[in-house]
C-alpha cells in the first residue's frame, strides 16, 4: 500500500492539469508561489509545456516575451492559479486578460472549493460559484472589449490609457486602487495596433474568450512528505479564527475553549475554509477520515467535516485514517518559547519574503463590521537564504557590469516599438544593477529558498533535520557537505572536530562547492541548507536565542518555587531590557548594555511567565496569579520601560499613544541638552530683569508641562492595566481548558532534562493517544456508518464501538492556529517511543509559528488587546 506523501500527491495533482498547462502562460499568486517553491513544482510546470511561469500580482506585458518554450505563435492560453477566493483574485485576473489581448482560453484554478465559496461570508458567489464566476468574468471582459473598440474608433494617433471600471457593484471595488487598474492600449487601426503590440492584432480581442474555473486543493507548503503548513498569503491561513469577544485572544488564534462549539452566524470564516481544505486533502490522498477534535474551534471544524463526509463519501472505498484536530490555544507556551530545534532557529534568523499587495476588500461585509477583522496578516513561510552575503563578490563570480549591459541590450531591442512607459521603468531598473544594494534587494542574485523535494541520496534535507535537535542537525549537515566535497573531488583545509559544528568549519566548505557555476547548480540543495544553518549559527542570532533559552529556564525554575519568586524574575527581565535599547541609553544617558534582550523580548518573556504562573498558581475569578503588590511592581516596571523606550516595539494596546510618548522622550532629551549647554554660559551675560522675566515664563511652562506629563502617564497606566487584564486571560487558560483542568497531561514543575513534563502538548497528546489512554475533552465525530447504526440499525442492537486513533495506520494531526519545528520533532519522538513503526504520522498546521509570530498574535497588530 502506498505511503502517505503530501509532496507526491501535490505533484501528481499538477500533472493532471497537463492539458491546460501545455502552451499556456501560467500565472501564480503569492500563495501558490510559496506552495510550489517548497513542493519543487516549478521544473514540473515547465516540463508540462508551460510557456512561462509568472507572478499574478506583479504581471507585466513583458511576461509573454519571457518564453522558454519558444515558438512564434502569439499567446492564446492563460492559466491562473490562486490560493484565494475568486472575488479576491478578480482584479488581477482581469488585468491579465486586458494585457494579453489575443487570449482565446483562460483556465482558472482556485484552492477554495465551490462549497467554501458559497459559505464564506465575504464571497458574493453562491452554490454554483464556479459557473457564476465564469459568467461574471466574461461580462467584465466583454465590457472591456467594447471600451477598447470604442476608443480605437475615436483615436487618430498614438496610444491612450484608460482606467478600468465596472458597473457591477460586486466587483467594482476590487479595481479601485490605481496600481491594480488594468490599462488598455489601442490605435486607430488594427494594423497599426498589431505593429505596436506584438501580442496580437486588434481583431483578436473581439474573438470569443473561453473561461473555465476549476478546483485545485493541493496548495500547501510541505516541509517534508509528512509535515506541512498552509501558504501565508492564502485565504485559508489569513481567514479569521475567532471573532473579538471575551474568549478570544487574537483573530489568528482559536478562542479559549469553554466546552461548546460555534454554530450558524458565529462560525469564524476559517472554520469553513479549514474544514473544506482538509476534506479535499483527504480525498486527494484517498483517505477516509475518523475525526477527533480537542477544542471548541476544532470541534466546529470536525462537525463541518463530518457533515461533508456524510454527503459525499457514501459508497466510496478509501484507506481509513484518523484526523486529530487541535486548538492552538490549548498550548500557547511551546510556540512562545525558544526550543532546541534547528528548523525554528533557521526560520527565526533568516529574512522572509516581503508580502505582496494586500487583498483586503475596501468594502466591508456585515461579518467584518459586526464581529471584527476578517483577515490575519501572516508572515511569509518563504525564507530568503542570503547566499550573496555568504559568497563574497570575488568568490561568487558575478559580473555586475556584464549583467547590466545584457539588460540594457534587451531593453534596446524591446524599445523598437517605442512602448515608452514600460521602457523608462526598465531602464531605471537596469541602472540600479550598478548599485551593490540593488543586486541583493531588487534582483536578489544568489538568494535561495527551501525546496523540500531536494535530497541527499534519497533523504530529503528538510525531513532529516526536522527530526533532530540543533546540534545533531548541524552535525548531519556537516557530514553531507564533507561527502559532497569528496564526490566533487574538492579539498578544503579545515580543522573539524567530530560531534560539533562551527561557522568557521561550514563556511569554507560551502564556498568551495559554490566556486564553479556547474558545482553550484549541481549542489544547490546542500548549499542552501548549509547557508541557512550558517545564518542560524551566526553569533548575532545564536547568542540571542541562547539568552532566551536561559531566561525561559529561569522562569520555569522560579515557577516551581513561589509566585513571588516568579514575579521578581519577570520584573528583573523587564528592568534589564530598558538598559538594552537601540541607542544604549537610559534616561537620556549612556549606560552599559547588560544583555541581548530588548523590551519586546522582555514582554514575550512576561507572557511566558504568566502562562507558567497560571499553570502553577491557578486562581479563581478574574484575578491574576500574582498578589496585588507583586503585580503592581510589574505594572510600574512596564510603564517606566515604555516611557523610556516608546518606539522600540509596536504594541497594539499603545495605538494612538505611541507618538505622544515619542514626543515626550524627545522633549526630555532636548531639555537635558539645553540644560547642559546653558550651564556652560556665563551667568554675568544676563541682567537681573531678564532672569526674573524668564523665571515667570518658565514657571507657567513648567506647570503646563507637568500637567501634560501627568495626563500622559495616566493614559499610559490605563493602557498597561488593559495589558494585564489580557495577561490574566492568558494565565487563566489552564482553568478553562478541560484537559488542563482535569489534569490529563500532568503538568509537573520539573524542567530539567527531557522529562515528560517539559514536553509540548502534541508530544503529551500523542503519547496518551498511542498508548490508548483517555484524554478528557477529546471528542469523536461519528463516521457516516456510525451515524447510520445510531439512527437506524442501533434499534436492533447493532451498535458500533467508538474507534481509537491508535487503531489507525495513518494519523493526520492538524493544529488550528499553527505549529513550530520543536513540536514536529517532539511528535515524531512520541511516535518513535510508542513502538508503532506501522503508523504513518502526518503533521499540519495553519502556519509555521516562531516566537516573533506569537508576539504579533498576542501583543502586536494581530492581537485583540
Amino acid at each position: 500500500m502506498a505511503l502517505a506523501d503530501v509532496i507526491k500527491c501535490g505533484i501528481d495533482s499538477i500533472k493532471q492539469m497537463s492539458e491546460h498547462i501545455e502552451g499556456a502562460i501560467l500565472y501564480l499568486d503569492s500563495g501558490c508561489t510559496e506552495s510550489f517553491q517548497y513542493m519543487g513544482a516549478f521544473p514540473v510546470l515547465l516540463d508540462l509545456g508551460a510557456r512561462a511561469v509568472c507572478s499574478l500580482e506583479n504581471m507585466s506585458s513583458l511576461d509573454a516575451a519571457v518564453d522558454w518554450n519558444s515558438n512564434f505563435d502569439p499567446t492564446r492560453k492563460i492559466v491562473v492559479m490562486t490560493s484565494r477566493l475568486l472575488s479576491d483574485a478578480h482584479r488581477y485576473i482581469v488585468r491579465c486578460l486586458s494585457t494579453h489581448h489575443g487570449v482565446h482560453r483562460c483556465a482558472i484554478f482556485t484552492s477554495i472549493s465551490e462549497i467554501a465559496h458559497s459559505a464564506y461570508p465575504d464571497s458574493p458567489l453562491g452554490p454554483d460559484a464556479f459557473h457564476e464566476y465564469e459568467t461574471l468574468l466574461l461580462q467584465d471582459y466583454e465590457e472591456l472589449v467594447k471600451k477598447c473598440e470604442t476608443k480605437s474608433r475615436q483615436s487618430e494617433v498614438g496610444n491612450f490609457k484608460e482606467k478600468l471600471t465596472f458597473e457591477d457593484d460586486r466587483w467594482s471595488r476590487l479595481t479601485s486602487s490605481e496600481e491594480d487598474t488594468p490599462h488598455l492600449e489601442a490605435t486607430s487601426s488594427g494594423k497599426d495596433f498589431y505593429e505596436d503590440n506584438p501580442l496580437g492584432p486588434l481583431e483578436d480581442i473581439g474573438q470569443t474568450l473561453v473561461v473555465s474555473v476549476h478546483h485545485f486543493p493541493m496548495i500547501l507548503c510541505p516541509f517534508s512528505p509528512r509535515v506541512f503548513v498552509l501558504p501565508s498569503e492564502g485565504s485559508v491561513a489569513e481567514a479569521c479564527l475567532s471573532f473579538e469577544h471575551e474568549d478570544s485572544l487574537s483573530p489568528g488564534l482559536p478562542p479559549i475553549s469553554t466546552g461548546s462549539f460555534s454554530d450558524g452566524d458565529d462560525v469564524p470564516p476559517a472554520a469553513t475554509l479549514t474544514a473544506n481544505f482538509l476534506y479535499h486533502l483527504a480525498a486527494k490522498m484517498d483517505l477516509k477520515m475518523e475525526i477527533f477534535s480537542l477544542g471548541d474551534l476544532s470541534k466546529t471544524v470536525g462537525k463541518i467535516l463530518t457533515d461533508m463526509s456524510s454527503l459525499y463519501d457514501v459508497g466510496r472505498r478509501k484507506r481509513s485514517a484518523g484526523l486529530l484536530l487541535v486548538d492552538r490555544t490549548y498550548d500557547l507556551l511551546t510556540p512562545c518559547c525558544h526550543g532546541d530545534s534547528l528548523v525554528d532557529r533557521m526560520f527565526s534568523s533568516l529574512p522572509r519574503r516581503k508580502r505582496t499587495t494586500s487583498y483586503t476588500h475596501m468594502k466591508g461585509s456585515q461579518t467584518q463590521s459586526k464581529l471584527g477583522p476578517s483577515s490575519v496578516q501572516r508572515s511569509p513561510v518563504d525564507v530568503q537564504i542570503p547566499l550573496a552575503k555568504l559568497l563574497s563578490e570575488e568568490d561568487s563570480k558575478v559580473d555586475e557590469s556584464c549583467l547590466s549591459k545584457n539588460i540594457e541590450a534587451f531593453l534596446c531591442g524591446w524599445d523598437s516599438y517605442n512602448t515608452s512607459s514600460q521602457i523608462v521603468d526598465l531602464v531605471d531598473l537596469s541602472k540600479k544593477v550598478h548599485n551593490e544594494k540593488s543586486l541583493s534587494s531588487e534582483i536578489q542574485l544568489l538568494s535561495g529558498s527551501f525546496v523540500s523535494s531536494e535530497n541527499f541520496r534519497g533523504t530529503p534535507y528538510m525531513e532529516a533535520i526536522l527530526d533532530r535537535r540543533t546540534k545533531d542537525g548541524a552535525v548531519l549537515i556537516k557530514k553531507w557537505l564533507q561527502e559532497t566535497l569528496r564526490q566533487e573531488n574538492l579539498n578544503v583545509n579545515v580543522r573539524t572536530r567530530p560531534g560539533s559544528v562551527t561557522k568557521s568549519e561550514l563556511q569554507p566548505m560551502v564556498k568551495a562547492l559554490a566556486e564553479s557555476q556547474s558545482s553550484l547548480i549541481r549542489n544547490r540543495g546542500i548549499i542552501q541548507i548549509a547557508a541557512a544553518t550558517l545564518a542560524a549559527l551566526d553569533e548575532s542570532h545564536s547568542a540571542r536565542w541562547d539568552t532566551f533559552i536561559s531566561a525561559e529556564k529561569m522562569l520555569h525554575v522560579s515557577a516551581g518555587d513561589t509566585s513571588q519568586s516568579l514575579a521578581a524574575q519577570i520584573q528583573d527581565l523587564i528592568n534589564k531590557s530598558t538598559l538594552t535599547s537601540s541607542h544604549g541609553q537610559k534616561n537620556g544617558k549612556m549606560e552599559p548594555a547588560r544583555g541581548l534582550l530588548s523590551l519586546k523580548d522582555a514582554l514575550l518573556l512576561m507572557i511566558t511567565g504568566y502562562i507558567l504562573a497560571g499553570q502553577h498558581f491557578p486562581t479563581s475569578g478574574s484575578g491574576g496569579p500574582f498578589s496585588w503588590q507583586e503585580e503592581q511592581f510589574l505594572k510600574d516596571a512596564i510603564t517606566d520601560a515604555l516611557i523610556e523606550n516608546p518606539s522600540e516595539v509596536k504594541l497594539k494596546f499603545l495605538h494612538g499613544l505611541t507618538e505622544e510618548l515619542e514626543a515626550n522622550i524627545n522633549r526630555i532629551k532636548s531639555e537635558e541638552s539645553k540644560e547642559t549647554s546653558s550651564n556652560q554660559l556665563d551667568i554675568d551675560d544676563f541682567d537681573d530683569d531678564q532672569w526674573g522675566m524668564w523665571g515667570e515664563e518658565d514657571a507657567d511652562d513648567n506647570k503646563k508641562q507637568v500637567y501634560d506629563d501627568m495626563q500622559l502617564k495616566l493614559e499610559l497606566r490605563d493602557r498597561v492595566d488593559n495589558l494585564f487584564k489580557f495577561l490574566h486571560k492568558v494565565s487563566g487558560l489552564k482553568g478553562r481548558n478541560i484537559p488542563f483542568r482535569e489534569g490529563a497531561f500532568g503538568l509537573e514543575s520539573n524542567f530539567e532534562g527531557d522529562s515528560y513534563s517539559s514536553k509540548g502538548l502534541l508530544y503529551k497528546l500523542l503519547t496518551k493517544v498511542l498508548g490508548k489512554n483517555d484524554v478528557p475533552g477529546l471528542e469523536y465525530h461519528s463516521s457516516t456508518v456510525g451515524r447510520l447504526f445510531k439512527s437506524g440499525f442501533g434499534r436492533f442492537g447493532l451498535g458500533q464501538a467508538k474507534p481509537s486513533l491508535a487503531d489507525q495506520n495513518v494519523i493526520l494531526v492538524f493544529v488550528i492556529g499553527g505549529i513550530n519545528g520543536l513540536e514536529v520533532r517532539e511528535a515524531l519522538e512520541a511516535l518513535s517511543e510508542s513502538g508503532r513503526p506501522d503508523i504513518e504520522l502526518i503533521l499540519g498546521g495553519t502556519t509555521l509559528l516562531t516566537p516573533a509570530d506569537m508576539f504579533d498574535l498576542l501583543l502586536g497588530d494581530s492581537s485583540n488587546i
